[in-house]
């Protein structure tokens, strides 16, 4: 049975709408469809005609071969094939990749900046920055060192910052609504769907990109003091990317470009500002120094919205980001960014993990008995748990200020002290049952060193009294580190 291809679709859908279609492109000279990274990116991006052009495969020997296999093919004219995306590629004989090799050895060769962005605005004005992102990350895996591909990502940049500010501000304007167009097409409008969702982590971080584009374009009149309290959450807004997108991009996805690279810039730019922040000296050299980490986080914004979040938009499952949703909330606000309500998540139901005979199950991971024990056995701590019927439950091994008898599990809490001290031990414990009190410390000296005996009550998530947990730290080396 005949069945049709619509050619407007992206290779990523037609590959999963007819699974033997991989095999068959493989052979024509698809080769990239076997690998998961370019899978998950490119594929999703563009269609078999942009494909074949940038693969230099004639579309005629595509449809031939399609209809070999019992295909009928809708959505393209073999006749007008020549009016195309025009954002291809633009060169000859040599692929994406060997020409930003030339680049980047050029670069390397000490050849100016500027002289090398001519080149490269010649040849990849008109390339999608999602193609750029994949060649970088095939140098990556072909062994080109991460310093070296960095050169290139700010060459990158250079495409869109080194104009006139007149020129760049029209170019970039043009470019990204090209490439919201292009978004629209190849992966459900879900990138646009994602920004517009109200709470939603891309919603969230775009919000966050806007309020730090307003603070970048309003630093003239502000003395050095008040521009770093301005900037200050860059760090916070990082490192959310850097714990929350670029690991999930990476390894679930197998897409490394933007991890390797733009985490490598976000580092730099930090450890700038951190620099800069602790001089003194306000002199043209800081200056200097100063608008260059500024213009930097300034391309990092474009960077992210035209690149990773589009890449994290068309690949993370909705599970996915609902969990990012609920981990954003373990960050601080950022440039004045509430985290708003995203309805869906808050709705969502997470699977139970199915138990594993020896493991223990939390909401936090899962470990095995053996190894939960010898956590427990590794903090630098004493740690006793006594259940809410005031019985001994738990107490970890080591050496101890306190000993533990083993004989004291499963037997009253009250019986392991003196008649002088069980009455402060009823009363710590009436105070946590009663809700009056969570914590109550003790200080002490113990064999020569400083101890605090801290005792705390145990809730659930409705604040239901569990039980009282006992930790015992020697705080002398601590307090030694400090009055040094």
């Amino acid at each position: 049975m005949e069945q049709s291809i619509d050619l407007t679709k992206t290779v990523y859908n037609l590959v999963n709408e007819y699974p033997r279609l991989k095999d068959i492109l493989y052979d024509l000279g698809f080769s990239e469809l076997k690998k998961k990274s370019m899978l998950n990116s490119m594929a999703k991006l563009v269609t078999l005609p942009k494909a074949s052009k940038v693969k230099k495969i004639p579309m005629d020997k595509v449809i031939e071969t399609l209809k070999d296999n019992g295909f009928s093919v809708k959505g393209y004219n073999i006749d007008t094939k020549e009016k195309e995306d025009k954002k291809l590629v633009k060169i000859s004989n040599k692929t994406s990749t060997d020409k930003l090799k030339s680049y980047l050895k050029r670069l390397s060769d000490g050849e100016d900046l500027e002289s090398v962005r001519k080149d490269f605005v010649e040849n990849f004005k008109s390339v999608d920055s999602k193609e750029i992102v994949n060649a970088e990350q095939e140098l990556l895996k072909e062994g080109t060192p991460l310093n070296e591909v960095q050169k290139l990502c700010d060459v990158h940049s250079a495409l869109f910052h080194g104009m006139t500010t007149n020129e760049r501000d029209i170019e970039m304007r043009n470019l990204i609504e090209e490439e919201k167009e292009a978004f629209k097409k190849t992966s459900d409008e879900k990138y646009e769907r994602l920004k517009n969702t109200v709470g939603h982590p891309i919603y969230t971080l775009t919000r966050e990109n806007d309020e730090l584009s307003k603070i970048l374009d309003n630093l003239e009149d502000l003395d050095t003091d008040e521009i770093f309290k301005k900037i200050e959450d860059i760090s916070t807004h990082y490192a959310k990317k850097g714990g929350l997108l670029y690991p999930i991009l990476k390894v679930k996805y197998g897409i490394s470009g933007p991890s390797d690279v733009m985490w490598t810039v976000d580092d730099e730019i930090r450890d700038s500002i951190s620099l800069l922040r602790k001089s003194k000296i306000y002199d043209e050299n800081f200056k200097e120094e100063l608008d260059k980490v500024l213009k930097r986080a300034k391309e990092m914004i474009y960077k992210e919205e035209a690149i990773l979040f589009p890449i994290c938009s068309v690949n993370f499952s909705e599970e996915e980001w609902i969990l990012i949703y609920k981990d954003l909330k373990g960050y601080k606000e950022s440039f004045g960014v509430e985290n708003e309500r995203w309805d869906l998540a808050e709705n969502y139901k997470s699977k139970e993990k199915e138990s594993v005979e020896g493991e223990v199950v939390m909401p936090g991971g899962h470990l095995k008995v053996s190894e939960l024990t010898a956590l427990l056995n590794t903090l630098p701590l004493e740690i006793s748990f006594v259940d809410k019927d005031d019985i001994n439950r738990f107490f970890n091994e080591g050496d101890k200020i306190f000993n533990r008898p083993s004989t004291a599990i499963d037997r009253k809490v009250f019986s392991c002290h003196s008649p002088k001290i069980e009455p402060m031990v009823h009363q710590i414990i009436d105070s946590f049952r009663s809700g009056e009190k969570d914590s109550f410390p003790v200080w002490m000296e113990k064999k020569g060193h400083s101890v605090l005996v801290n005792y705390l009550a145990v809730r659930d998530k409705d604040n239901n009294y569990l039980g009282t947990l006992e930790i015992v730290q020697d705080m002398q080396d601590i307090k030694e580190h400090f009055t040094k």
